[in-house]
């Protein structure tokens, strides 16, 4: 097995010798890398060289959707909120249009430079203005402009190499609670849900790579948050949309997840409903609890394969992407936007 299904995170600037023997473990397939973990361009490099050192398919992986949400800064173009693409949509759909995939294409070419694999992007929430969580990390309030902008970005990934993750299914944005903080009950009915939130994953479906579900409990639908329910997940996302990618659930330790239990229970649980993979971030006793409740489990081929399938084996080099006028181009303009 290459890719077992925890995704963990790191401490600092260094892998520690505890994080060296972590991620060669067999269950660990994935680290995901957080602000604390990003000094400089340089120090970036190590840190992913050192890892892939150990486990050279391990997949690498970050949360830079661009606006408040972009871990690496110093040394790396800003990326805008995507809120700005949408209220550009508004005035000039096409520019929004070519914005949104130069985006897609810049950062990810500037990340798989550094040696990651992929970033948990694009945002597929609606932005209701109600969730502070969500806000301007969505593009629109508006399904067909979210679909349009998100399928742009998802062009430029792809163009550049990159993976796409689709988050958070079915749609976190129309609740106020935090889920990092809460557990959020959204009451609306399935019909309400398809014929808004989960309206961008249902025309996206084909273009994603990977899919991660909120820890929002849909109370008319399931009993579950969506990434505990099999009826979310098996049911609507794999049979209904037909996606075929990698299911990633979010960090298990966040306040929406401990409805499910203790961390063993929350991977069971989590793997069970159809994820492929779970994150545990931040509590490192958490994920060697995980460790733990996976000693004996008998991971799915299926989910492996998909994760096989994240890995990227061509990635710009550092010279090559400075002597690129395009990514000169726009980087320039990107800056002149934050």
């Amino acid at each position: 097995m290459t890719h077992g299904p925890l995704m963990l995170d790191l401490e600092g600037y260094e892998l520690t010798d505890d994080e060296r023997e972590l991620a060669v473990h067999p269950m660990v397939g994935g680290i995901i890398l957080f602000s604390r973990n990003y000094r400089d361009p340089a120090q970036l490099e190590y840190l992913t060289r050192s890892i892939r050192e150990l486990r050279p398919d391990i997949l690498i992986s970050v949360d830079h959707e661009g606006g408040r949400v972009q871990r690496f800064r110093n040394g790396f173009t800003r990326i805008p909120p995507m809120a700005s693409l949408g209220a550009l949509f508004m005035k000039d759909p096409e520019a929004a249009l070519e914005l949104a995939w130069d985006i897609g294409w810049l950062m990810a070419s500037e990340l798989l430079a550094y040696g990651l694999d992929f970033t948990f992007a694009p945002v597929l929430d609606l932005d209701y203005g109600t969730s502070d969580v969500i806000g301007d990390r969505a593009f629109s309030g508006r399904p067909d402009v979210v679909t349009r902008l998100a399928d742009a970005l998802i062009e430029g990934l792809h163009e550049a190499g990159m993976p796409a993750i689709g988050k958070h299914f079915p749609g976190h944005g129309f609740v106020a609670a935090d889920s990092h903080v809460d557990l959020p009950v959204d009451e609306r009915s399935f019909s309400e849900i398809d014929a808004s939130c989960l309206k961008p994953f249902t025309a996206l479906c084909p273009m994603l790579d990977g899919v991660m579900p909120a820890h929002v409990i849909y109370k008319q639908v399931a009993p579950e948050p969506a990434g505990f329910s099999p009826y979310w997940l098996k049911d609507i996302l794999r049979r209904q949309l037909g996606f075929k990618g990698v299911i990633f659930s979010d960090d298990l330790g966040m306040a929406g997840a401990a409805i499910a239990g203790d961390y063993g229970a929350r991977t069971h649980a989590a793997l069970s409903a159809g994820c492929d993979m779970v994150l545990v971030c931040n509590d490192r006793a958490g994920a060697l609890q995980v460790l733990d409740a996976l000693e004996d489990y008998e991971f799915s081929p299926r989910s492996e394969q998909r994760l096989a399938a994240l890995s990227v084996h061509s990635r710009p080099t550092l010279d090559a992407l400075d002597a690129d006028p395009r990514y000169n181009r726009v980087a320039d303009l990107l800056e002149s936007l934050v």
